[in-house]
């Protein structure tokens, strides 16, 4: 799979672009609507980075709950089960006079939830395209992310105006429903990956499987660590800029576009490799310049070239996903989905309590530099792998295989 006009060629690939795409915009509208209302309500910029972030945190949960279900649930009743849960959620969340706490709790809930969301879609994406297309997929899945946001965001910042804070999430409700019904008329009738009953059991095993081998976990660490601590740094530009912040998520919305588009479409395979640590490294050194509170149009051209390096993600899912047999790609994948947004939550109350007691932009700087910190431990181990481990290399536990590459199950009942 070669070009663009190939993936959307490819059955049930154009009904999952458009409800991930719906998804996107409704978390995005929702996500700045919320952060203003809680800010406003509290003046905290810790409150207000958990507001917007804080899902991610209870990512964890749901990754170590959940996940098992990912290849073991049909993914067309999945996905638009789940947007209809969002689309509940978030209209609880406008209720008028609803306390602060409440309204985290509500957030804490859909974050757990929303693990199980990433393993089906990024796995039934992995089905369909299968691993030599993965890499362009998803990287039309980030650009149109990147779109998306960067209207969502101008959308948001002009329907909390128009409308207030509380008038913004119910347009986010209605988002999440409109996902919900592609998904449902879209995607066809499709079988779990895998058999047999989820379970938290389940879930723990896969995850120590996945876990074991030394080349992936230093993948999953890469993916996860750089790019949440930066997003702590995101978590800011509210209190930063509170009259400019939409046009900041904007700005790094639009670097990643910019950055996918030319990871995933023009970056040779054979350079995929030697690019992941330097994309980790450019992803947060602009941001040591907000240490001097710089001007606005310094702080955009930061955030433009900073989020450029958010590309490094795909060519890191890339290595993962050849590293995981087949009959484990939802749960890796949604293990990388739910580990990244849980460091970002992680990333976002870092942040937020460095601005408490600092000021915002210290706390940018400072989330910044220590990404920068964990990028350059993670690179010697990453440059050493230098791609997927032969069979039976030392330091990877492998998994039992059929003839036809899957997975097999092993050890303990399925439920």
């Amino acid at each position: 799979m070669r070009t663009y006009r190939d993936l959307f060629r490819t059955q049930e690939f154009t009904p999952l672009f458009l409800a991930s795409a719906a998804q996107v915009a409704a978390q995005t509208v929702s996500g700045l609507a919320l952060g203003t209302l809680v800010f406003t309500a509290t003046g905290s910029p810790l409150l207000s980075a958990l507001a917007m972030f804080g899902p991610s945190l209870a990512q964890v949960v749901g990754a170590t709950t959940l996940l098992a279900a990912a290849d073991r649930l049909p993914p067309r009743t999945a996905l638009a089960g789940l947007s209809l849960l969002f689309a509940l959620g978030t209209a609880v969340q406008a209720v008028p006079g609803l306390p602060v706490p409440a309204v985290l709790a509500v957030v804490l809930v859909l974050g757990a939830v929303s693990a199980l969301g990433g393993g089906v879609r990024y796995g039934l994406l992995n089905e369909l395209l299968a691993k030599d297309g993965y890499l362009l997929g998803r990287s039309v899945f980030n650009m149109s992310a990147g779109a998306v946001q960067i209207g969502g965001f101008a959308l948001g910042g002009a329907l909390v105006t128009a409308l207030s804070p509380r008038g913004t999430l119910l347009a986010g409700a209605a988002l999440h429903l409109a996902a919900a019904v592609v998904a449902r008329f879209g995607l066809g009738r499709r079988p779990p990956r895998a058999t047999g009953r989820p379970s938290v059991r389940e879930t723990w095993r896969n995850n120590a499987l996945l876990w074991s081998s030394k080349p992936r976990r230093r993948v999953y660490l890469a993916l996860w660590v750089p790019n949440g601590l930066i997003v702590g740094c995101e978590s800011l530009y509210i209190p930063y800029a509170p009259r400019h912040a939409g046009f900041l998520f904007a700005c790094g919305a639009a670097g990643m576009l910019a950055g996918d588009l030319l990871a995933g479409r023009f970056v040779p395979r054979r350079f995929r490799e030697r690019l992941a640590v330097p994309l980790c490294l450019l992803l947060a050194a602009p941001y040591l310049v907000f240490a001097v509170h710089p001007p606005l149009p310094l702080a955009a051209a930061a955030v433009v070239l900073a989020t450029v390096g958010y590309s490094a993600g795909l060519l890191l899912q890339e290595r993962l996903m050849a590293l995981t047999p087949d009959a484990l790609g939802g749960h890796a994948l949604g293990l990388h989905s739910s580990g990244m947004l849980a460091v970002q939550g992680a990333g976002a109350a870092l942040a937020g309590g460095v601005a408490q007691c600092t000021s915002p932009s210290v706390g940018m700087a400072v989330t910044a530099a220590a990404s920068l910190g964990v990028t350059l431990l993670l690179a010697p181990g990453l440059r050493a792998d230098g791609g997927p481990p032969a069979a039976g290399a030392p330091g990877d536990a492998p998994f039992p295989v059929d003839a036809r590459g899957k997975g097999l199950e092993t050890g303990g009942p399925a439920c």
